[in-house]
């Protein structure tokens, strides 16, 4: 048995860890071998903090989830310069997701951050999904298969490698993984026919990584989640797909599969599977040790092949010599500026109905429907400051989910909500205000439902550009 197994376990290790400064442990743990790290918003990410890491262990595996959209780690104060996936498939135009792609890249290139858990290439076959939504290019296996390989290619053009996610597909789910174990009721066929061709274009393209998801795909395997699956880690995505690159668990204190196995545990039968890399969203030194030395004591016991949980090392060593290739690519993308892009997609990508328009400033209700996990809570939608910087005195009220709109005055009204179409609340939400007030104006950020008030905006998605470009319409 090696005598380096323990730097082989630690290696395969990417915790994420709380607050805005690096702990002590999390720099011992890299200068002792570990391979990497997953950074949100409550970290404040940037150059200066990736640089304490790479001080420690210069080939650690830096990674981020900067989907642009509502899934923003860098940019959720202000909200994202870019719109988001569904927006970019409403638009169409694979050169333009490219160009958005590799201005994030560009992004993630200048804070020295290795990989960008995105994109999001699951097919949003259900309106009702509650945690893919806008996150996906569409509803279509072609259209999100195209904007996968456009934005794949985007992101490591400019040096950063991607991450197709969440395989084989978490879009035709009704349950959030966050919360649960979602079963994706689908045959084989349907499977090869409409959630996988993003993945085999991903593959094709040459995405550096993929992303796992916490799934029941009994057409697959019926006993167990994808994640933790050899049918689907090493038979279908190895085997079949024919993918060599650094496969990851979507973060596994996620319920889905928290519910039934301790965090070693299924760190363990991850590996098993064929995964690479544990992602583990929130750690401290003794959750990180105590995962660590399960892996460890699974080998010992002949549970997890030593030359399984090599491999699985060093495809996450091989994802950091490629990052260290890309020094030129991420050199040019750099100078190279594309700062309208996303406010192009933005603007292209706002869909109308009606002709209502603003000329003093209004009052903005905000139906606060409550964002899934993997949106952080501080990301403001940004309609009201938008609408406040073109009209100054524009005032925001937030509902709470399921309550009561605010008496109206004078002033116009701006109804701002997300996904009317999952939740039939925000539909009678949206009747009872145009009851009282025919010349509403209804902003929605998410999956749409019908059409209502004098004027009907779809951003789909939530960012600061979105809004900005719903702004722009509506005082234009």
């Amino acid at each position: 048995m090696s005598p380096d197994l323990y730097r082989l376990a630690i290696t395969v290790l990417q915790p994420g860890y709380e607050g805005a400064s690096a702990p002590d442990w999390l720099l011992r743990a890299l200068g002792e071998g570990l391979g990497g790290l997953v950074l949100f918003a409550r970290n404040e990410p940037g150059e200066q903090l990736v640089q304490r890491f790479r001080a420690e262990n210069p080939g650690a595996v830096v990674a981020i989830d900067e989907e642009g959209g509502a899934v923003t780690r860098l940019e959720v104060t202000s909200g994202s310069s870019f719109p988001g996936n569904r927006a970019l498939g409403v638009v169409d135009d694979v050169a333009l997701t490219e160009r958005v792609g590799r201005q994030i890249g560009r992004m993630l290139a200048d804070a020295d951050i290795t990989l960008n858990y995105a994109p999001s290439a699951d097919v949003n076959a259900n309106p009702a999904n509650p945690v893919i939504g806008v996150r996906s290019f569409g509803p279509t296996a072609d259209l999100v298969a195209r904007h996968t390989v456009a934005y794949v290619n985007g992101v490591q053009g400019a040096g950063v490698a991607a991450c197709a996610k969440h395989f084989p597909g978490h879009g035709d789910t009704v349950t959030d993984s966050h919360l649960a174990l979602p079963t994706v009721h689908a045959s084989r066929e349907l499977l090869a026919e409409r959630d996988l061709p993003p993945f085999r274009a991903a593959i094709g393209a040459g995405v550096r990584s993929i992303m796992s998801g916490h799934l029941l795909v009994p057409a697959l395997d019926p006993s167990m989640p994808a994640t933790l699956s050899r049918t689907v880690m090493t038979e279908l995505l190895r085997g079949e797909l024919g993918f060599d690159g650094m496969l990851v668990t979507d973060a596994i204190e996620m319920r889905a599969v928290a519910a039934m196995f301790t965090p070693g545990e299924i760190a363990v039968r991850a590996l098993g599977a064929g995964v690479d890399a544990i992602c583990v969203g929130l750690s401290t030194e003794r959750s990180l040790n105590e995962i660590r030395d399960a892996i460890v004591a699974a080998v010992r016991a002949g549970e997890l092949p030593e030359e399984r949980l090599a491999e699985a090392a060093g495809r996450v060593l091989a994802l950091s010599g490629w990052y260290d290739r890309q020094s030129a690519l991420r050199e040019k993308a750099r100078a190279d500026v594309d700062g309208g892009v996303g406010l192009d997609a933005a603007r292209a990508a706002l869909t109308t109905t009606g002709t209502a328009s603003l000329t003093r400033a209004p009052l903005v209700v905000e139906v606060n429907t409550r964002l899934n996990k993997a949106v952080d809570p501080s990301t403001p939608t940004g309609i009201t400051a938008a609408l406040g910087t073109l009209l100054p005195g524009t005032e925001r009220v937030q509902m709470e989910p399921e309550g009561e709109l605010p008496p109206f005055d004078d002033r116009p009204v701006v109804l701002v909500v997300h996904d009317a179409a999952r939740h039939s609340w925000v539909r009678e939400t949206v009747a009872r205000a145009v009851q009282v007030r025919p010349e509403v104006i209804v902003v929605d950020t998410g999956i749409p439902a019908a059409p209502a008030g004098a004027a009907h905006l779809v951003t789909h998605g939530i960012s600061r550009v979105s809004a900005q470009a719903a702004a722009e319409w509506l005082t234009r």
